[in-house]
């Protein structure tokens, strides 16, 4: 599985340290909206997305599903089009 932005806290960390680190010219929110605007989604995803792709590849559903790399990240990688 190759995620790309979820819901967790260590994206929300990233989006306060940009913040910080623009020196005030930048909110954390603004930070996470500008990322958003980068995923073809629009959105992040959520944990439980993750879980659920999780849950099928682990599953007698995903049973002839060998070798592949999942990539669960809204449209953000442009090598899959």
């Amino acid at each position: 599985m190759l995620p790309g932005a979820f819901e967790t806290e260590r994206l929300q960390s990233i989006f306060d340290g940009a913040a910080k680190k623009s020196g005030g010219k930048l909110t954390a929110e603004q930070a996470r909206a500008e990322r958003i605007l980068t995923i073809p989604a629009r959105r992040v995803g959520s944990p439980d997305e993750f879980g659920a792709t999780c849950a099928f590849l682990c599953s007698a559903h995903a049973g002839f599903i060998t070798g592949q790399n999942v990539v669960i990240d809204g449209g953000a990688y442009p090598a899959a089009f």
